[in-house]
Formats: C-alpha cells, structure tokens, sequence
C-alpha cells in the first residue's frame, strides 16, 4: 500500500491562482525552501495534473531552473513523474508516464505527491485516493482568482493533524479525510 498527499499553496482567501491564472504572490525565503527540500525527499512519485505538467516540465529540466535551485531542480528532475490526463498520450520530462485512470496510482508504491493540480487534487479527494493534504496559506488576500476546490461537488469534512507557522507568515495546514 502507498500513501498519497496533496500540496498546495493558497492566499488567505482560499485562492491558488490570481484572477489572471497568476502566481507571483507567495511569500518564498530560505525556510520555505527548507521545508520544499524537506517535503521532496519524503516521496517516490511526484504526481500531477496536466497543466501543472507542462508548467513544471517547461521549467525544471531548464539550465535556469539547475542555475536558480540546483537542489530542487535536481531532485524534480530525477523522481519518477506520473501525469494523471485524458488529452495527453506522452511526455518529454525524463521519467515521466502519462496515466488516464487516477485509480492506478494506488497500484503504486511509496509515498506519492500531488504538487498544484487542484482539479486532480479534488478528483483523488472525490475518489477516497488522498492520504493528506497539505495547504499552505500566505499571508494576502487575493479578491479574486482560482479557488482552490472550485470542482469539488460535495462535502468533504477533514480532521486537521498538524500546523506550522513560518516566520513569514505562511501557515501549513495538514489535514487527513475523514
């Protein structure tokens, strides 16, 4: 049996995106990319939604993304990928397949983690596939933008397990489906 967690970074309104799909509002510094690390090298597979895809896989394997964060860069690019689509049949980014069944993930071992891909992130929740989530609010108000459930289409009541609070204000919520 595996474990799979979610990750998401969401303003204080409960948005993951700008009105503008933008995302220059998080508050990252040297302890949240501690924990980033840190988080890393707790899975096996890294999961994600197509679009987050081909975000992840447009910048990662880059020489900016190896020059900016060669540690994050370098563990990004050695993991096994899964991507959870219906449009997409391959994948360029090293160590990447492409699945249609999110059901399959469970046939995986370790632990697996969602990285953004909310609609994925709720489809798993619908499906009783996430372990935990891990939201992580920042301090700022977006008003407007992307909720970060906006295609859940029930109630899911969860049971909070841990909290930390960063010195800049960020706040990790981890929570398990019950």
């Amino acid at each position: 049996m595996n474990r799979i967690f979610s990750f998401h970074i969401v303003s204080v309104d409960g948005y993951y995106q700008g009105a503008e799909g933008e995302f220059d509002w998080p508050n990252i510094d040297e302890e949240f990319d501690a924990f980033a690390v840190a988080q890393l090298r707790e899975i096996d597979t890294i999961v994600f939604g197509r679009r987050t895809y081909e975000h992840m896989a447009a910048y990662w394997p880059t020489e900016e993304a190896l020059e900016a964060d060669p540690e994050v860069a370098g563990l990004m690019n050695s993991y096994a990928k899964v991507v959870v689509s219906h449009s997409m049949t391959s994948a360029g980014w090293h160590n990447t397949e492409v699945i249609t069944d999110p059901g399959l993930l469970r046939a995986r071992s370790g632990t697996l983690a969602v990285f953004g891909s909310s609609e994925l992130t709720t489809s798993l929740l619908e499906r009783a596939l996430i372990d935990e989530l891990r939201i992580m609010v920042h301090p700022v108000v977006l008003g407007e933008g992307r909720p970060l459930f906006h295609t859940a289409t029930r109630r899911h009541p969860l049971k909070l397990t841990q909290s930390r609070t960063f010195s800049s204000g960020n706040v990790l919520l981890t929570y398990r489906p019950v």
